[in-house]
């Protein structure tokens, strides 16, 4: 019986799945991270090479977490909340690999203003030049990735980067093996940045930003 096997059994011991399971460990992941993929014959569980070295308990709550999404299902399980705990205290062991200046100055002028200067860096760094996900926080590595749109917009930027720091804060919530980003807790800080009008303006900017793309194509 594979660990995926396993993990099946133990979330839902009266189900029957003819499928096979297979689990294989790839490096094309970011740290600690994975996918699943199924057709009629298999459920496939691609995890990062970075679990390999993970208690099978935690490994086996991960894939809890999986299958329930496949079959649309809410439960939690001591496994689920092994890795749960796991992802959110992985922070606390990690160095960051690079911070950028700029965002070093955003991230630094936020932790005073509304962190008591307690929050540590995290890896900071530019992504993509999108204008959907502007900021996104990873907590399997500790990283804070800021849209390049926001480049020479210091103003909108530390909105986006006080967004991502209070998901940095805060972590998630779990149940019933379901991860809950802005929770109630969220919001109510979200509201407590200084400008109210952070968010109209954020709006603003970036729906010039799109009909300026869409006028490069005519």
């Amino acid at each position: 019986m594979n660990i995926a096997e396993k993990a099946f059994k133990e979330l839902f011991p009266d189900k029957i799945e003819d499928r096979r399971f297979s689990v294989k460990y790839s490096g094309k992941f970011k740290s600690y991270n994975a996918n699943v993929r199924y057709n009629h014959r298999e459920i496939m569980f691609s995890l990062s090479n970075d679990l390999k070295e993970v208690s099978a308990e935690i490994q086996i709550g991960l894939i809890q977490t999986l299958l329930l999404k496949i079959y649309k299902e809410k439960k939690n399980t001591l496994n689920i909340e092994l890795y749960d705990r796991f992802i959110k205290n992985l922070p606390k062991y990690t160095t960051p690999s690079k911070i950028d200046p700029v965002l070093k100055e955003s991230f630094d002028r936020l932790n005073k203003q509304y962190f008591h200067d307690f929050m540590e860096t995290p890896t900071l760094m530019w992504g993509q030049e999108a204008l959907r996900k502007l900021g996104h926080y990873e907590y399997a590595n500790d990283t804070i990735i800021i849209s390049t749109v926001l480049k020479n917009e210091l103003e909108l930027l530390d909105y986006v980067m006080y967004h991502e720091m209070l998901h940095k804060k805060l972590k998630f919530s779990s149940k019933n093996g379901r991860n809950y980003h802005h929770t109630s807790e969220f919001k109510k800080l979200e509201k407590q940045y200084e400008d109210m009008d952070a968010e109209k303006k954020l709006t603003k900017f970036l729906t010039k930003k799109r009909l300026r793309r869409a006028f490069r194509f005519f």
